[in-house]
């Protein structure tokens, strides 16, 4: 997908691969994919893990009748691939779709730190002026909320990894902050529009109810007492797309972009732009087709 934009930055916000149809021992073929867009224009990238990236395979009950399992293909060699191993239902773990992505120059993913594995993607980038690069304008923080091979959650540990991390880059929170996961928290529950999406929401879609993490465990309390942060951006959902305010702060979706998962609404993706002196933070929603709507200044 081409915007008109000239992007600095793409982020992708979970769901990259639905792992549940991938038939074959190594999803990184299909990640690569995935992220080719970005990396083939030059432009970085990051990524956090989304339900469906390490999900199991479900096998389709269809293979159990007449005619049976399909012949299976496996891929051909490619960089992310030896084609020695030969077709696996195993899926490919967390970890090892990470180690795949970040050997691409292009890509400023991280693992994040080993005591929240399983969870993985966890991790701060400084947003600088080219002017400028030891100031920081904003920090972005990137989480995972879990789900496929774990609970849907963003743990205690998580909560006080984000918290001394916070302390650490930005003790005086003088320094706007960014927060971006795919799993909404249940703050999404309470500002979610029941018809339409009337004002002081902003969006153009609002065709399913928000499916939110299994359990609060203390970030979004953290992150509303933090005069810093400014939005929370979320993917899961494909047929929402608003941003509402929710106590000092915007909670967001992103747009589904992509050409799996489930539904059929116009493809398109949620466009950021920083501004420095003075800082403001702007959003709006690029169509596939070119179209843009849902403008909304966040700070």
């Amino acid at each position: 997908m081409r915007f008109k934009e000239d992007e600095d930055f793409v982020i992708y916000l979970g769901d990259v691969i639905t792992a549940n149809n991938i038939m074959i021992a190594n999803a990184s073929l299909y990640w690569d994919q995935a992220t080719a867009p970005a990396r083939n224009r030059g432009i970085p990238w990051a990524s956090v893990f989304g339900n469906h990236d390490d999900a199991a395979f479900e096998w389709p009950l269809k293979w159990f009748s007449a005619p049976g399992i399909p012949p299976i293909h496996c891929p051909q060699n490619t960089t992310s691939y030896s084609g020695e191993e030969e077709c696996s239902f195993k899926g490919t773990g967390r970890l090892n779709l990470m180690t795949n992505e970040i050997k691409h120059n292009g890509s400023f993913s991280s693992y994040g730190p080993r005591n929240l594995w399983p969870s993985v993607s966890n991790y701060v980038l400084q947003v600088s002026s080219p002017n400028d690069p030891q100031t920081p304008v904003a920090f972005l923080y990137f989480l995972d909320s879990g789900g496929g091979s774990y609970p849907e959650v963003i743990s205690s540990g998580q909560v006080e990894w984000f918290r001394q991390k916070a302390e650490e880059v930005n003790p005086d929170s003088r320094v706007p902050e960014i927060i971006f996961w795919h799993i909404p928290s249940t703050a999404y529950k309470v500002v979610a529009p029941k018809f339409g999406i009337p004002k002081p929401c902003v969006g153009s879609i609002n065709k399913e109810t928000v499916a939110a993490q299994e359990v609060e465990t203390g970030m979004m309390d953290l992150l509303v007492n933090r005069t810093s942060v400014k939005a929370i951006f979320v993917g899961h959902n494909h047929g929402l797309d608003w941003c509402c305010p929710y106590e000092k702060l915007w909670l967001c979706y992103a747009r589904h972009t992509g050409y799996g998962g489930y539904g059929d609404w116009p493809r398109g993706a949620r466009i950021l732009e920083i501004t420095q002196t003075p800082f403001s933070l702007q959003s709006w929603i690029r169509m596939e087709d070119g179209n843009v709507h849902s403008e909304v200044v966040l700070s």
